[in-house]
């Protein structure tokens, strides 16, 4: 069987499809356990690990976010008895979680080299949205300023970069329709944004036309602001302080 990924310290460069019969154990705030099953397993070149099945959503079932490492090992004792073949270890850099993945058989192992990717091209409202927002950044209150559109990161561009009244970076992500996966992208973002010294403290602020409940508790839990986007009023079609009504 093929080796899996370098451990900690080295950077992997491709992405990693693997299709097998395992079962999958996490151990960090909470525990949680996938008994023995086909699944789908990714890692990919950001270090970041997947566990997918073939139904009930497009979103894995366990995974660990960078900043992580793995290594392979071999099965104890135990684990050879009940026919485990290799065993992942993957543990985040910052935090005591860990995912431990049993190798029982492996259907298909293939690595690909996928380049740099694009990223995401916005349809026409969010990148409206975007374009809006940066014109009228004060939107986001009052003292706002703006530093980027677009600034790049090593997992994708941030849609605003700004200063708040006292200073701070803050981190904007902007959607049409705000739900719990957009919370999770900025969440990476600030992450990621707050290992630089020079942007350290960043804030984030999650805007969108409408904001899904769950996205809002889990946006409120994490210390995001969550502002609501007028798409009109931002146009200037809609001057709400002269409505009669």
């Amino acid at each position: 069987m093929a080796r899996g990924p370098a451990p900690t310290g080295v950077r992997v460069a491709r992405v990693r499809v693997v299709i097998a019969r395992c079962s999958v154990d996490y151990q960090g705030a909470l525990e949680a356990h996938l008994p023995l099953a086909t699944r789908l397993l990714m890692v990919k070149a950001d270090g970041s690990v997947l566990v997918h099945s073939d139904g009930g959503s497009y979103k894995p079932l366990n995974w660990m976010a960078p900043p992580c490492s793995m290594a392979e090992v071999e099965p104890d004792e135990m684990e050879r008895q009940e026919g485990v073949e290799a065993v992942w270890l993957v543990q985040h850099a910052k935090r005591d979680d860990l995912l431990r993945i049993r190798l029982h058989e492996v259907l298909s192992d293939s690595s690909h080299e996928l380049g740099v990717d694009p990223g995401l091209v916005k349809d026409g409202v969010e990148a409206q949205l975007q374009a809006l927002l940066a014109e009228h950044i004060s939107t986001l209150g009052e003292g706002y300023t703006l530093l980027r559109r677009e600034y790049p990161t090593a997992i994708g561009p941030v849609d605003i970069l700004c200063k708040d009244a006292t200073g701070a970076t803050v981190a904007v992500e902007i959607k049409r329709r705000g739900d719990i996966d957009g919370v999770e992208q900025l969440t990476r973002y600030l992450e990621l944004l707050n290992r630089d010294p020079h942007l350290a403290p960043v804030q984030g602020v999650f805007a969108a036309q409408v904001i899904k409940p769950q996205a809002r508790v889990l946006a409120t839990d994490r210390g995001i602001r969550c502002v609501t986007l007028d798409y009109e009023a931002l146009r200037g079609r809609d001057d709400a302080e002269s409505r009669l009504f």
